[in-house]
């Protein structure tokens, strides 16, 4: 996965960061890659980028660990699919990696925030 800077200039995101992102959007209901793909963009306003090499290998290993399903299905231009569903597993992990990020955004904002000087006594 890709986050598009201003610019056009193009950078890798933090690792598990893709997971959590997929597990996020199969939480709306079941999707097939390309849908997920452009989920992820169109909710991040166009910011982060899914190309198929790195969303099939996370999709496979997201499916090995059992956090998520697959079916085959027809899309909505009546092609053939394969879709994937959070599981029960996978709606726990999604909850516990939301968490982490959570943690992790707020300490980055701790770390970003410019430092308050202590004002000398009077």
């Amino acid at each position: 996965m890709r986050r598009r800077r201003p610019g056009g200039a193009e950078g890798d995101l933090l690792a598990g960061t893709l997971d959590l992102l997929i597990l996020r959007t199969l939480q709306a209901g079941p999707d097939h890659g390309l849908g997920i793909a452009q989920s992820i963009e169109h909710r991040s306003d166009d910011v982060l980028l899914v190309e198929q090499g790195s969303l099939y290998p996370a999709l496979h290993r997201l499916e090995e660990r059992g956090w998520i399903t697959s079916f085959w299905g027809v899309s909505d231009n009546h092609r053939r699919a394969r879709f994937y569903r959070l599981t029960p597993k996978g709606q726990k992990e999604r909850i516990a990696e939301a968490g982490r990020w959570d943690e992790l955004a707020r300490a980055v904002t701790r770390v970003l925030r410019p430092a308050r000087v202590a004002r000398p006594a009077e």
